[in-house]
């Protein structure tokens, strides 16, 4: 069987002992199609050059070896490292926290050009704007674009609506607005200051249908090459609708129904088109009881490990042998 080498990118200054890294890299290293995983991190002032600087084509990288996990001082990431020609790799797998701008992406793409990315920089910018879920209207809730202050007192004047801003991430800037009150997270203000304050030239929002059922919670859907395979439920905490864990949510594992399953079948074939191989699909409980699709998100997936954990399954190292599939479907 052919091997091939790996380079995954990264930044371990934000990680956990949660972070999926580090399970996916030990499993990817077990694989029999793996020559070699080398991880380069943008935690290491040694690589500004490429991440920040947006230049040159050498990177340090640490090579996993059985002994790579996570550290609380990052030492797997800090030592022992040495200089690669990104030439050199068959597959880059992109596993850099949002949010990640156009002119880094358009660079990753320049500089491999010819390689197998995972996820694609350009997938990952064209999905990473909530626009991107116009394309599949059928499966979401009402929504509409709002790039003024008229469209949103418009689209505000049929239901109670959230806003969200195109390239915000984790919750980050999303607004609640039911008839003339405006929820901004804890904080309560009349409409009328809300969209008085807003400046004209810089309203990029999707609008959708608030919905009611929001309190059954946020399930986030883990798909890697079209299958899925698992997911997981958030739950808001008691006093607020947003079930984003990292805003006091909670997690616990779950099931994926009929209607998230025909949500995935519609997405995915545009997603593997655009080199997405890894993404998570989040959905909540429209007003009619069926689950709706919410969020579409491309960038380091994680949650992965956890899911596997507390279904007993060998989930992990599937996603690997996944990747490995979607790699020779789509090197050139």
């Amino acid at each position: 069987m052919e091997k091939y080498k790996v380079l995954i990118l990264t930044d371990h200054t934000g990680h956990s002992k949660e972070n999926s890294l580090y399970g996916l890299v030990q499993k990817m290293r077990l694989h029999p199609m793996t020559q070699e995983i080398d991880i380069a991190s943008r935690g290491n002032a040694i690589n500004q050059d490429f991440f920040s600087q947006i230049a040159g084509a050498k990177l340090w990288i640490k090579q996993a070896d059985n002994n790579f996990t996570f550290s609380e001082n990052g030492q797997h990431l800090n030592e022992s490292l040495s200089i690669a020609t990104i030439t050199d790799y068959d597959l880059v797998w992109l596993r850099m926290p949002p949010p990640l701008g156009k002119l880094f992406l358009d660079f990753l793409e320049t500089v491999f050009e010819g390689k197998v990315i995972i996820n694609h920089p350009k997938g990952i910018y064209e999905t990473g704007s909530k626009a991107f879920l116009k394309n599949f209207q059928s499966c979401c809730p009402p929504m509409k674009i709002c790039r003024s202050k008229a469209d949103i007192i418009a689209f505000k004047s049929q239901f109670s609506i959230v806003l969200k801003p195109f390239r915000e991430y984790g919750g980050k800037g999303i607004v609640k607005i039911t008839g003339d009150e405006v929820s901004l997270g804890k904080e309560m203000i009349p409409f009328d200051t809300f969209i008085e304050n807003l400046p004209d030239d810089e309203i990029e929002y999707l609008g959708v249908k608030f919905l009611k059922n929001v309190d059954q919670g946020d399930k986030r859907i883990i798909v890697v090459n079209g299958k899925i395979l698992g997911a997981s439920l958030r739950l808001p905490p008691e006093d607020s609708w947003l079930c984003n864990v990292a805003m006091g949510g909670k997690s616990v594992t779950s099931q994926v129904d009929e209607a998230e399953r025909k949500i995935v079948a519609t997405i995915d074939p545009f997603l593997s088109k655009m080199g997405i191989a890894m993404y998570g699909v989040d959905t909540l409980v429209g007003d009619n009881g069926q689950r709706v699709l919410s969020e579409i998100n491309t960038t380091s997936i994680g949650g992965l490990p956890q899911i596997a954990k507390q279904q007993r399954l060998p989930l992990v190292a599937e996603a690997v042998d996944l990747i490995w599939q979607f790699f020779l479907a789509h090197r050139k």
